[in-house]
């Protein structure tokens, strides 16, 4: 049946779209902790000693404030994409954890786990070829 039937002519559209409003919001979202400087920084980092890793608070604030911030503009952009979903899902499933650890309910810490799976989507999907990743680094040619 014919309705049933998968054409996805914008596939790459659509993650074009997703990607650069995605990307947007996070860079929006991060950029206030990245110049929130190492005050800022150590209390975003606070949230690994949930996780036992009790050193560096400043250090993993501000990767976490990169990851955001830097992450949101490289996920619009589509450069080096899956590295900055990667950093991107380990920020969120940390959000996650920092949240229900507090005793937060479910809509507290939902924008976080919802952001987690996105990420984890896109980083199998890839970018799509509207990306620099794919202009910069093209798939090679199959010869078959």
């Amino acid at each position: 049946m014919s309705l049933f039937k998968n054409y996805y002519k914008t596939h790459d559209l659509g993650l074009l779209i997703l990607r650069v409003g995605i990307g947007i919001m996070f860079t929006i979202h991060g950029y206030p902790k990245l110049i929130g400087g190492p005050e800022m920084w150590a209390k975003v980092g606070g949230t690994m000693k949930l996780v036992g890793l009790n050193f560096a608070p400043v250090f993993w604030g501000f990767l976490a404030a990169v990851a955001e911030a830097v992450g949101g503009q490289l996920l619009a952009v589509g450069l080096f994409f899956r590295l900055a979903c990667a950093l991107l899902l380990g920020t969120m499933i940390m959000a996650t954890i920092q949240h229900v650890s507090s005793g937060d309910d479910f809509n507290a810490y939902s924008h976080a786990l919802e952001a987690a799976f996105l990420f984890l989507g896109l980083l199998f999907s890839g970018p799509g070829k509207y990306s620099l990743d794919q202009v910069l680094f093209p798939a090679p040619r199959r010869l078959y």
